[in-house]
């Protein structure tokens, strides 16, 4: 059995095709959802959204940053903020981005920037876990 799956983000179309399984970081949580889940919506945060593709061994996985996930019978919908494909995942680039946001709250300047640097940091250091991911799977 599958579901039809999408995820979009705010520049392109990132994946859209039938899967047996998908697993996203929810904000309360990891959710996982098969085919016939009770139609649902929720928020999601920065992590991995893996989904299982029919007739293939390893996951697919792809690095979502906020946004909406949408469960309806028969199609799982992500709507997110940023998302970018696992294969595509920069670890320098994501590391130089945590140092950024660290620099940034050692020096706050004002809440709005704090703030900022935080979320930064989040979305960084989920970025770095799904590359950890990732190459654990290889």
């Amino acid at each position: 059995m599958t579901i039809h799956l999408d995820v979009v983000s705010a520049e392109e179309s990132i994946f859209s095709g039938l899967v047996e399984f998908v697993s996203a970081p929810a904000k309360m949580g990891e959710v996982g959802i098969y085919p016939r889940h009770a139609p649902m919506i929720t928020n999601i945060k920065a992590g991995a959204l893996r989904a299982k593709l029919p007739d293939q061994a390893e996951e697919t996985l792809i690095f979502v940053s906020g946004g909406i996930l949408e469960v309806q019978p028969g199609v799982v919908t992500v709507l997110a903020d940023t998302a970018i494909r696992g294969a595509d995942l920069d670890q320098a680039k994501a590391e130089e981005a945590k140092r950024a946001a660290e620099e940034a709250l050692k020096n706050n300047a004002s809440e709005i920037d704090y703030a900022r640097a935080q979320a930064e940091l989040a979305e960084a250091v989920a970025q770095l876990q799904a590359i950890e991911r990732l190459r654990k799977k290889h």
